[in-house]
Formats: C-alpha cells, sequence, structure tokens
C-alpha cells in the first residue's frame, strides 16, 4: 500500500473512531475468509462496522481519540468493530460469534471514554438493547399517569355509588 492510500485509511479510519459509541478490537487469527465474512454481514446488520487494520495505522489514527485507550492491545492480528448507534447490539454481535468458535477472540474497547477489558464488552452484551430500555423508560412514564388517574376517578366514583345506595334506600323505604 502506497503512502497516500495509508495517510487516506488513517485519515478515514480517524474519523469513524472519532464519531463511534464504542469500538472492539478482536483477534481473528486462525478464522477462515467464509467465517470473518459471515461476521462481517452479521455485524452490518446491526450496523457496525468490522475491519481489518494493521497495529501502526490503527495507532496513528487513534491518536486524538477516545479510541487511544485501546493501544496496549494493539499486538498481534487485529480487527476494530465500530458502532455508531447501540454498543450493547455491538457486543451482543460478538460475544455470539465468539461462542460458535474458539478460534475468536475479544481482546477489548472503548465506550465513549471508557475502556473496556474482554470481561466488560461481555457484560455489556447481557444489557437489554437500546429500544428495549425505550420501551420500558417509555411504560414507566406511561404508569405514574394512569395510576394518578386511576386514584383520582375513585373519589367520584365512591361518591356515585354512596349516591346509588342512597337512592335505592329511599326507593325501598317508599
Amino acid at each position: 500500500m502506497d503512502k497516500a492510500k495509508k495517510e487516506q485509511l488513517v485519515a478515514e479510519l480517524h474519523e469513524k473512531l472519532q464519531r463511534a459509541s464504542a469500538a472492539v478490537l478482536t483477534d481473528f487469527k486462525g478464522l477462515t475468509v467464509a467465517e470473518i465474512t459471515a461476521l462481517r454481514d452479521n455485524l452490518a446488520e446491526q450496523g457496525v462496522e468490522y475491519r481489518v487494520v494493521k497495529n501502526t495505522l490503527m495507532r496513528i489514527a487513534a491518536k486524538g481519540t477516545t479510541a487511544e485507550v485501546v493501544e496496549p492491545l494493539l499486538t498481534g492480528t487485529n480487527a476494530v468493530a465500530i458502532s455508531y448507534e447501540d454498543p450493547s447490539a455491538l457486543a451482543k454481535a460478538l460475544k455470539n460469534f465468539a461462542k460458535e468458535t474458539d478460534k475468536f477472540q475479544i481482546k477489548g474497547g472503548v465506550l465513549g471514554s471508557n475502556p473496556l477489558s474482554p470481561q466488560d464488552v461481555e457484560a455489556l452484551a447481557e444489557l437489554p438493547s437500546r429500544e428495549e430500555m425505550l420501551a420500558t423508560f417509555l411504560g414507566t412514564l406511561n404508569a405514574v399517569p394512569t395510576g394518578l388517574v386511576r386514584v383520582l376517578s375513585g373519589v367520584p366514583r365512591a361518591f356515585v355509588g354512596v349516591l346509588a345506595a342512597i337512592e335505592r334506600e329511599k326507593e325501598q323505604a317508599s
């Protein structure tokens, strides 16, 4: 690869790392091209980009970004998975793939500006997705006014019940 292409690749990767909500480094040594392609396709469905990157180029691209914390992990063969939206979807897809093949290894990553260990990535995979969290939040928000309306409507309902009982009593007395 000539110098101009390397510079372009570094600039592009630097920009992606700046926009990323999470980035995870993986060791793909021993995987077949078909396995890597299947992983890449699965990640693409989740809105995650997966690319093999030379360690030197990754070090240069990560400078000045929150991904700079992954520099100690840049040994051996590396690929980076970059998520721009839901970090838990990235972690879930990588964890599921790691279960399927013992050759694939999650090395660590970064979430926002916080470094992630492989165990942190697995813990992130256990979190509900963004949509599930929003649905839970909206359900909680909806429960408060619903309960309030129920409580407030109980007083007039009881009053109407009392009036109906008085009316029945009057009718029975007559």
